[in-house]
């Protein structure tokens, strides 16, 4: 079957000229297609909407992208193989670990495909901007947004020798960011020293809700999204315990499409997290 399907797309591919590479005469990509929500995000604030022929339907999605209004009017594509071909794009971005059965036949059609990694930092964020923004020709774009981000940065950081309190981030189904995470890195930035690394288990993984109420932590970041259809996920995130310890702790929700992905986004998150080293609940 899926022998049958390489051929099909390879003969689809031919018959459309194939797709050139963005280094084959063209400056610029002009039909670029995003099959990954990160690669979303960046293109969108790195190029003009008028040379990307398709980013995903998560683009779309305000709760879960931060993009979704510039989104609005592109096509999308669900990370199939046979939605992107006929699109003759000559730039394809994706992720390392996502659509891999799509990147997989792209490939072998030798498609020119880019895959972007999962910077664990604010510095891999930037030079992941950097490289895509060489990629589809805007460099002076890319240390703009660079330059943004990391000014949103200094502007969260403490005072040299200010306390940094402890706090632990509370996702949905009882997940904790620990140590070697992004959101580990931006809380950092933010003045707040993660304690999910001291927690049983700690790390990225759900935990057991006892533990992270009795854990100690003197701030709760609750991973929410106002406007989110209700789920059995979210369900610990409303828990009368939870409630309970958000009288007691100073609490700030912080919205998941902020640190979902690596990008410009998880400076305001940073600026949200800021906000609770203040003291008092």
């Amino acid at each position: 079957m899926i022998r049958r399907t390489v051929c099909l797309l390879a003969a689809l591919l031919l018959c459309a000229g194939g797709p050139a590479l963005a280094g084959d005469g063209a400056a610029k990509p002009q039909r670029i297609v995003s099959l990954n929500l990160c690669a979303d995000e960046l293109l969108l604030r790195l190029v003009e909407p008028g040379r990307i022929a398709s980013v995903t339907w998560l683009a779309r999605d305000p709760c879960g992208s931060t993009v979704a209004a510039i989104a609005a009017g592109i096509p999308v594509n669900r990370g199939l193989a046979e939605e992107i071909v006929p699109l003759h794009p000559d730039l394809i971005v994706g992720g390392t670990y996502t659509t891999r059965t799509a990147a997989g036949l792209l490939k072998r059609l030798n498609a020119p495909l880019v895959e972007l990694d999962v910077p664990q930092t604010p510095e891999d964020a930037a030079d992941q901007i950097r490289a895509l923004a060489r990629t589809v020709g805007e460099p002076e774009r890319g240390e703009a947004l660079i330059a943004a981000m990391l000014a949103r940065y200094d502007a969260a950081a403490p005072a040299p020798g200010d306390r940094r309190p402890t706090a632990v981030v509370l996702r949905p189904n009882g997940f904790v960011a620990g140590p070697g995470t992004l959101t580990d890195a931006v809380m950092a930035r933010a003045g707040l020293e993660n304690a999910a690394g001291r927690l049983p288990g700690g790390g990225f993984g759900p935990l057991p809700l006892e533990a992270i109420l009795l854990g100690g932590a003197e701030r709760l970041i609750t991973d929410d999204t106002p406007g989110a259809p209700p789920s059995l996920a979210n369900a610990v995130l409303h828990h009368p315990a939870v409630t309970a310890l958000s009288r007691r702790v100073r609490t700030v929700t912080v919205p998941s499409r902020l640190l979902t992905c690596a990008g410009p986004q998880n400076a305001e998150a940073a600026a949200l997290l800021a906000a609770a080293r203040g003291e008092g609940p």
